[in-house]
């Protein structure tokens, strides 16, 4: 069977708007990249997202799974009305909001802001709210920390959560002729000398916990002086659900 022998000239095939259609998308693709904020989207939105383009793979968008509304909006019953995601994006605003409240402390980093599966954490550093193996606090140096710590605690943001302060330190055994017989004693002692602070200033003490955790715990390893100093820490935590 004699084969149709294919027309030449040159002229176009009919596909060369793929490359300056792919060309366009690349381009749209890194503009919205670098647009994009993280430090402006709560965990819940990211999680909705990270759902949205895991349902169905690529056919996701075919099938109308995203995250528009749908019928059920109508009558109230959209995802970011359900209490989970309320109380996430109430958790991604209090994260944002602490994240400023301290920025002096964390560039200088008496204090660190994160979020594990405890809740929204706020590290303090030991070393620059205690004097070495003591547990008073050092309110001369830190009272306007403390003050503003107090004042966050107390926001409206927070006012149905409750909270736990846990201390930790390094790995190194206490003086013999100190006043404290373990790091056990040490760590919960500072504990509630920070609760003893936030709950003067007003906070109700009902809604805190206390721990003392010793060197159980470590975030650093305890052969270096940096990675002690990082050990020795009171973590203040707003306490998600499932850990109250």
């Amino acid at each position: 069977m004699a084969r149709k022998k294919r027309e030449s000239g040159g002229g176009p095939s009919g596909q060369e708007w793929l490359t300056t259609y792919s060309d366009m998308v690349t381009l749209m693709l890194c503009f919205f990249v670098i647009m994009f904020n993280p430090d402006e989207t709560t965990q819940a939105q990211m999680e909705q997202i990270a759902t949205s383009m895991r349902v169905g793979g690529i056919g996701a968008l075919a099938g109308g799974r995203t995250l528009s509304a749908g019928r059920s909006a109508d009558l109230g019953n959209t995802i970011m009305s359900l209490p989970s995601m309320e109380r996430g994006k109430s958790m991604g605003t209090a994260l944002r909001k602490a994240v400023s409240i301290f920025s002096p402390e964390i560039n200088s980093t008496k204090i660190k802001v994160t979020h594990d599966e405890r809740g929204l954490v706020i590290t303090l550093a030991a070393d620059a709210f205690f004097n070495p193996a003591s547990a008073r606090v050092n309110i001369e140096q830190t009272r306007d920390i403390l003050l503003r710590l107090g004042t966050f605690l107390a926001s409206d943001e927070l006012k149905d959560r409750k909270f736990r302060i846990e201390g930790h330190t390094d790995a190194v055994d206490v003086d013999p002729a100190g006043p404290w017989e373990s790091n056990w004693e040490l760590s919960s002692m500072r504990s509630i000398n920070v609760l003893h602070y936030l709950t003067d200033i007003g906070i109700d003490e009902r809604r805190f916990q206390v721990a003392g955790f010793a060197d159980t715990m470590p975030i650093s390893s305890n052969s270096t002086p940096e990675g002690r100093a990082n050990n020795r820490r009171v973590d203040v935590i707003i306490l998600d659900e499932g850990h109250l």
